[in-house]
């Protein structure tokens, strides 16, 4: 056997003693208790969404700490993401300001059985609802501050359409909303019949659904033939 053979084969035999004494070192220190670990467990909320609507994100995860044999913590830290979420029920939204840190416990350790759960890593999480409402506005065009060429008229009725649009959302900002949204006209010396579809500049609010953003304005425009008749008003 040459000197090289000889030194990669040496090399070799190292390296698998090596990996062997690393595998039954794992292998006796999964076998140990008392390992602790911290865990992101999926949560989901449960309240009538029909009802209510938190007005703060709301967590999607709840980090807890754990602690068993190596074994199961490892497994534990791999299939997580695949676990069932634990259901936290809110029973009074309105009233709710944090999350029940003991009772969540007591619920996400039925989730682990083959380990223990110490506590939830955040002792509170902040909760917000507010009653959801919702409500139809009627569309309108400001029809004062449309610009016609001089000699012209609006001849037809104004259309807009929707003429109505649905606003849904917590009850503080949806109440903010007018009674009616005026729409501007942006044209200047119209001449000929008019149809376009124009926005209604609503304020973008993250959790107020509004079922439309634009609509459909059409009239049609004629010239005068003789000048409108001036009226005096009468002493």
């Amino acid at each position: 056997m040459s000197q090289a053979a000889s030194k990669n084969s040496k090399v070799k035999t190292f390296v698998g003693c090596l990996l062997a004494a690393t595998f039954f070192w794992l292998m006796t220190a999964l076998n140990k208790d008392n390992y602790s670990l911290r865990l992101d467990y999926p949560i989901h909320f449960q309240f009538d969404e029909s009802q209510f609507i938190p007005v703060q994100p709301l967590p999607k995860t709840v980090s807890v700490n754990v602690s068993g044999d190596g074994w199961n913590l490892l497994r534990k830290s791999w299939l997580t993401f695949v676990e069932s979420p634990v259901e936290y029920k809110v029973i009074n939204p309105l009233k709710a300001s944090v999350i029940n840190s003991t009772s969540l416990t007591d619920q996400i350790a039925e989730h682990f059985p083959d380990v223990k759960v110490n506590y939830i890593i955040a002792d509170t999480f902040e909760l917000g609802f507010e009653r959801k409402i919702s409500r139809i506005i009627p569309v309108r065009v400001d029809s004062l501050s449309i610009d016609l060429r001089p000699g012209f008229v609006i001849s037809s009725l104004i259309n807009v359409s929707p003429s109505l649009i649905s606003v849904e959302g917590p009850a503080s900002e949806v109440s903010n909303f007018p009674d009616t949204i005026r729409v501007q006209v942006p044209a200047s010396k119209i001449q000929n019949n008019y149809d376009e579809n124009l926005s209604m500049n609503i304020p973008y609010l993250p959790l107020v659904e509004v079922s439309h953003s634009s609509v459909f304005v059409s009239f049609e425009v004629a010239r005068l033939l003789r000048p409108l008749p001036v009226t005096t008003a009468k002493k």
